[in-house]
């Protein structure tokens, strides 16, 4: 239920891949100058932003911060492959917002919870929760992320990531939905 598809890289997706894997390479000199052990890091964090402008990384905790910058930057320097972040610290009236809305849309709280958690239980509130793009970037994290503390954590929605350095490399338990559980 809502897997990424495994369907080939269009061409204007492997593009903008190559693109900004080219950006990063000639950005690594000024990156270099400017901070010579994190030069790699540096330089692709440039040229992800360049590639997602609208991002923002602000209220993530230290660990997540550090988390996603460090497999993302592997992603692309080692497999060419783009990871942005659509959403990812959520301020409590945000999520109360959107909690509400998805009450409306669904027509109860609990029909909700299948999307949409309520500020109290968001992880996306604490901090410590990823929503990814595009599809080949959360199938390369679900691949390669409990080297840092990242994981998949629900099976309908294929974007959510969570840092959780008490799992140590060991994936926790998959729920169907956000609210199971809770």
């Amino acid at each position: 239920m809502n897997e990424p598809r495994t369907i080939p890289l269009r061409p204007r997706d492997r593009l903008f891949a190559v693109v900004t894997l080219v950006l990063a390479v000639l950005l690594l000199p000024v990156a270099f100058a400017r901070r010579p052990g994190r030069a790699r890091e540096l330089a692709c964090g440039w040229a992800l932003r360049l590639r997602f402008p609208a991002e923002d990384l602000t209220g993530l905790t230290g660990g997540a911060l550090a988390a996603f910058t460090a497999a993302r930057t592997e992603a692309l320097w080692r497999h060419g492959q783009l990871i942005g972040l659509t959403s990812g610290y959520r301020d409590p009236q945000l999520q109360q917002r959107m909690f509400d809305e998805e009450v409306r849309r669904a027509g109860s709280p609990a029909s909700a919870r299948m999307l949409v958690l309520p500020p109290a239980e968001s992880p996306h509130v604490r901090g410590v929760a990823l929503d990814v793009r595009p599809h080949e970037g959360a199938r390369w994290l679900e691949e390669h992320g409990a080297r840092y503390d990242l994981y998949r954590i629900y099976d309908n929605e294929w974007w959510h990531f969570e840092h959780r350095p008490e799992c140590r490399g060991v994936p926790p338990r998959r729920r169907p939905h956000p609210g199971a559980y809770h």
